[in-house]
């Protein structure tokens, strides 16, 4: 199955000059949707996972259905304040500014074995930033898995984990 075919591009969305690649179409055809998390559940079962991170919010859509197709436990990353309870929080520079990231603190244990999961790798910040989260808490971060790569804005080139990307586009 192409994939890509439903995958749409938005032009200027959010802002002029930019191409978003909307996974809308992807999640409302029940069989591509079941296609893409088959294809990226069989990518991450081989680096030996035993957990599943997904990132606020889109990566939510794709890590919660592949932690349960795989048999494991999931955790959320999100943005600071969203999360109830005792939580750790990795704070990391933008281009104009600082954002903040949290986990729960007592979902991921030390030397449990993770794949970050987010639906779309575009500069690679929110996911290095994740990573580091997760790191401090003791996790072995195995890989980060991508639904889409936007293989031109070189966001793999920030991370220092192998990346799983299922869809890959080049402008």
């Amino acid at each position: 199955m192409d994939l890509k075919s439903h995958i749409r591009g938005v032009p200027d969305y959010p802002k002029p000059g930019i191409l978003f690649y909307d996974i809308s179409p992807l999640l409302a055809h029940s069989d591509a949707w079941a296609v893409a998390m088959g294809r990226m559940a069989r990518l991450i079962q081989e680096t030996g996972v035993d957990f599943i991170v997904g990132i606020e919010s889109r990566g939510f859509l794709m890590a919660a259905p592949l932690a349960l197709k795989l048999g494991l436990g999931f955790a959320m990353v999100r943005k600071k304040g969203k999360l109830p309870g005792d939580v750790v929080r990795h704070s990391y520079d933008l281009e104009y500014g600082s954002d903040t990231v949290e986990i729960q603190a007592d979902l991921v244990k030390p030397g449990q074995r993770v794949v970050v999961v987010d639906d779309l790798l575009a500069t690679g910040g929110t996911m290095n930033a994740a990573i580091k989260l997760l790191r401090d808490v003791g996790a072995d971060v195995r890989a980060a898995a991508f639904l889409i790569e936007l293989d031109f804005l070189e966001g793999r080139k920030k991370l220092d984990v192998p990346v799983l990307s299922l869809l890959n586009y080049d402008k």
